[in-house]
């Protein structure tokens, strides 16, 4: 595990684009001190619900000074703070065709047009993977949802929004922003599933954070889904617009699993959209690191051979959106969004 606000010392090394001047030229362009960027930082993070870190003046003088790569609530902190993004702070290099310059601007006129500039920004995340599925039917649609909360009505149909992805990519972050965006409730299956899941591997004899053995994986694991499933078609029998959280690995590679899913959607008049978090494994580490959940122990200890379970190019089988939160850019956006409405969406 690493301290606070400290990534493991190599992945701020080998981070390409890393400049540790830029985080000074940041807080000197603002008029801060060390000891007031801490406080400026604490106060941030705290008002957007995040993680808050200690910002101690030593901790940020090491950031730019080079010696300690940022951990990710500080670079999410830094981001809100100096209103920029990663790469324009100097923490990375960016990503092809990344936009590195939103200006966001917050306003105190409830839903003007820098809102809404603000939310398609975010949503123009949501790209196609596959030409059979309609990415701008679903970003309207997400729109639609968060204005439908302000002005009544909603001209779509109900949808099922199943965000997946491998351990640490981001799913759960994003789709709690689709939630505060659209009202729609999340079915996330750990927090579903987990004390029916670790009494259960107990009673088997096994370790409660057992997710990674043949037993876990063929007795335990297709009842988590059974119970996410079902928790969902009781949405999808209210015609309850829903999103759904769980890494989906092998059930959105499993055609026949997928298309029934979708089949007894449609049959009562929701639409699935299938998004799928595309995400580096340096990121994931460091995500799965600073949570620090008993489940992911053992991804931890033997992380070489878990990393070599990761098939970073699987995508699901039916059409589908991906979100690119390679080196956190998509988490990041989504902090900016929230800042603009004042962190809380109403």
């Amino acid at each position: 595990m690493t301290g606070d606000g400290q990534a493991v010392a190599h992945v701020g090394r080998n981070r390409p684009g890393w400049r540790p001047e830029k985080l000074r030229e940041q807080r000197e362009a603002h008029g801060l001190t060390l000891e007031g960027a801490g406080e400026r930082l604490r106060e941030v993070a705290a008002a957007a619900g995040l993680a808050v870190p200690a910002a101690n003046f030593q901790t940020l003088w090491q950031h730019e000074q080079g010696e300690v790569y940022p951990g990710p609530h500080y670079r999410r902190a830094y981001c809100l703070l100096y209103r920029a993004t990663e790469p324009e702070l100097g923490l990375r290099a960016p990503l092809p065709g990344e936009a590195t310059q939103h200006a966001f601007t917050a306003s105190s006129e409830p839903h003007n047009g820098t809102h809404v500039l603000a939310v398609e920004r975010a949503l123009s995340q949501l790209t196609p993977a596959t030409e059979q599925v309609d990415g701008l039917g679903v970003q309207q649609r997400v729109l639609d949802a968060w204005k439908r909360r302000h002005t009544g009505g909603d001209p779509n149909r109900p949808t099922l929004m199943m965000v997946g992805g491998y351990a640490g990519s981001g799913k759960s972050e994003f789709a709690r922003f689709i939630s505060q965006l659209t009202g729609w409730p999340v079915l996330d299956k750990d927090p579903i599933t987990r004390p029916l899941v670790e009494r259960l591997l107990v009673e088997m004899g096994s370790d409660p954070n057992d997710r990674h053995t043949d037993l876990y994986r063929e007795k335990v694991r297709p009842l988590e889904y059974q119970c996410l499933l079902e928790t969902a078609y009781a949405n999808v029998d209210c015609a309850i617009s829903t999103v759904l959280s769980a890494p989906f690995v092998a059930e959105a590679t499993d055609e026949r699993w997928i298309r029934r899913l979708i089949n007894r959607c449609e049959a009562r008049g929701v639409t699935v959209a299938v998004v799928w978090m595309l995400c580096d494994l340096d990121t994931m580490h460091e995500y799965i690191s600073f949570r620090s959940a008993a489940r992911d122990s053992w991804k931890l200890q033997n992380w070489d051979a878990y990393a070599a379970t990761i098939d970073l190019d699987l995508r699901p089988v039916v059409p589908h959106l991906v979100v690119d939160n390679r080196l956190g850019s998509a988490i990041s956006l989504t902090d900016q969004v929230r800042q603009v409405f004042g962190t809380v969406f109403q």
